[in-house]
C-alpha cells in the first residue's frame, strides 16, 4: 500500500503548480457565476490571466470579519424572496438547501454550509498521514453541535474507510469507558482532552492499548506534549484547518513542517495587505481553495505562518508551512485612536526605499509613545523626516522614526508590537 493517501502528494512540484493555475481560471469562473459576493471580489480580473501566484496579488484579500460582516448585513436586508446564498451566506457559498447537507455555525455567528460530497473538508490525507486505514475504528471527540469540527473528522475517516464513534466532548469516564469497551484504534479531537482521557484512565485503573495513533487539531502541539504521548504509545499528528476552508496543512512522520493540502493555493501576506512576502518571512496565512461549493478567494484567515523551504523528508512536494504561529490581526489602540496593520503596511508603498517597517507602542495606558523601525539602506534624517510625516498622515498620530539595518527587525510578522505596560 502506497505511503500517500494519493499518489499525487508526490508529483513533482512544477506540474502540481501547472495543474493548479490550469483548473484555477474554470473553477472562479463557476465561482463567479454562482457565488454573488465572488463575483463582486472578481471584478476587473481577467480569469485567464491568472498563471502563477504573483497574479493573484490583483485579486483582493477577503478576511473572516469581512466575511462576518457581509452575513450580518445579508441577514437584516434580506426579504423572503432573497436566496439562501445570499441570506444565510453572505453570497459567498454556491450552493444552498438541498445541496447544503449540514450549516454549521461559528462564533460570530458566521454560518459555513458542508456538501453531501465526500471528505468535504479534506481531511483525509490528514488522518492517512497519522496512521489511520481502512477497517480502524475512530473515537472522534470533536464537538458535534454548531462548529464543524465533528463533522470534518468523521466525513474524512468515512471517506477513509473507516468506521466512527463519536465521542464528542465532556463526559471522561464514559469516554475512557468507550475505549476499553470498543476498542478503537485511534483518536481524533484536542491533545489535551486525549491526555485528560489516558490520565483519567489511569485513575481508574483502566488499560487502553488500542488506541495507537491520533489526529490533533483546535489546540497547539508541542514536543514536549508529542513526547508525552509517545511514552503512552500513541503516535500523535495534528492537522491545520478552518471551519471556513477545512483542512489546509498536515503533519506527516517527518515532522518537518506541515504539508499544505491539495486542492488549495495557500500564500503569506504581509498583514493588512493583498501582498505577498518572501518565503520564509513571517506573514498571513491567505487561501484560495478550488471547493467549488464554498468558494473562497484569496480568504485571510487571520493566522500567521512562513513558508518552508525545501521539501518535506517524508517525499511528499507540495510546499511547507512552519504551522500557527499566532494572529495577525494587531490593531492597537494609541491614544484613543486605532491603528491598523494596513495603515503600517502602506508605508512601504510611500517609500520604496524602506525594506520592513514595525511599530513598537511603548510607555504606559494614557502616556503612549510610538516608535516606528525602518529597515533601509538608505538613511538619513531627510528620510526620516519624510516617514515620519507619512505616518502621521496616516495614523493622525505622531511617531519617533528610527532607522536600522536591513535583516534586523524580528521575523515574527508583526507590523504592530504593543509593548505598553498594563498593570
Amino acid at each position: 500500500m502506497s505511503n500517500y493517501y494519493e499518489d499525487r502528494e508526490a508529483a513533482p512540484e512544477g506540474d502540481r503548480e501547472r495543474d493548479l493555475f490550469n483548473r484555477l481560471p474554470q473553477a472562479l469562473e463557476q465561482a463567479r457565476a454562482r457565488a454573488p459576493a465572488i463575483e463582486q471580489q472578481l471584478q476587473g480580473i481577467h480569469l485567464q490571466a491568472l498563471r502563477s501566484r504573483s497574479d493573484l496579488q490583483a485579486i483582493p484579500v477577503v478576511r473572516k470579519s469581512e466575511l462576518l460582516k457581509a452575513q450580518t448585513e445579508a441577514r437584516h436586508a434580506a426579504s423572503p424572496e432573497t436566496p439562501v446564498v445570499s441570506r444565510v451566506f453572505g453570497g459567498f457559498s454556491a450552493i444552498g438547501w438541498g445541496a447544503v447537507a449540514r450549516v454549521f455555525a461559528s462564533p460570530g455567528p458566521i454560518y459555513e454550509p458542508e456538501s453531501k460530497r465526500p471528505d468535504y473538508w479534506g481531511f483525509a490525507r490528514a488522518l492517512h498521514a497519522a496512521g489511520f486505514r481502512p477497517g480502524h475504528l475512530v473515537h472522534n471527540c470533536f464537538s458535534y453541535h454548531f462548529t464543524p469540527a465533528g463533522s470534518m473528522m468523521e466525513t474524512a475517516a468515512h471517506a477513509l474507510g473507516c468506521s466512527v464513534f463519536p465521542g464528542g466532548v465532556g463526559q471522561t469516564e464514559q469516554q475512557v469507558q468507550a475505549m476499553a469497551d470498543l476498542r478503537p484504534d485511534g483518536y481524533t479531537g484536542t491533545p489535551s482532552f486525549l491526555k485528560i482521557i489516558l490520565e483519567k484512565a489511569d485513575e481508574m485503573g483502566v488499560s487502553l492499548p488500542s488506541v495507537k495513533r491520533a489526529l490533533f487539531s483546535g489546540e497547539a502541539f508541542p514536543p514536549s506534549l508529542c513526547r508525552w504521548f509517545a511514552e503512552r504509545g500513541v503516535q500523535g499528528y495534528q492537522a491545520y484547518g478552518s471551519a471556513d476552508l477545512g483542512m489546509m496543512a498536515f503533519e506527516t512522520e517527518a515532522r518537518d513542517g506541515l504539508v499544505i493540502n491539495e486542492d488549495i493555493i495557500l500564500e503569506i501576506v504581509r498583514p493588512g495587505t493583498s501582498l505577498a512576502v518572501p518565503d520564509g518571512e513571517v506573514g498571513e496565512v491567505v487561501v484560495t481553495t478550488l471547493n467549488p461549493d464554498y468558494p473562497l478567494v484569496r480568504f485571510g484567515t487571520g493566522d500567521l505562518s512562513a513558508i518552508l523551504p525545501g521539501v518535506s523528508p517524508c517525499g511528499r512536494s507540495n510546499r511547507r508551512i512552519k504551522g500557527w504561529m499566532g494572529r495577525a490581526d494587531q490593531t492597537t489602540k494609541v491614544r484613543g485612536m486605532f491603528v491598523h496593520p494596513g495603515q503600517v503596511a502602506g508605508l512601504l508603498k510611500r517609500h520604496p526605499e524602506l525594506i520592513k517597517v514595525r511599530l513598537e507602542v511603548q510607555g504606559r495606558i494614557g502616556a503612549d509613545l510610538m516608535v516606528l523601525k525602518v529597515e533601509t539602506a538608505q538613511a538619513s534624517p531627510d528620510l526620516q523626516a519624510r516617514v515620519a510625516d507619512s505616518a502621521r498622515e496616516v495614523t493622525k498620530l505622531r511617531a519617533d522614526v528610527v532607522c536600522v539595518e536591513p535583516g534586523s527587525l524580528p521575523n515574527d510578522g508583526k507590523l504592530i508590537d504593543d509593548q505598553r505596560n498594563y498593570d
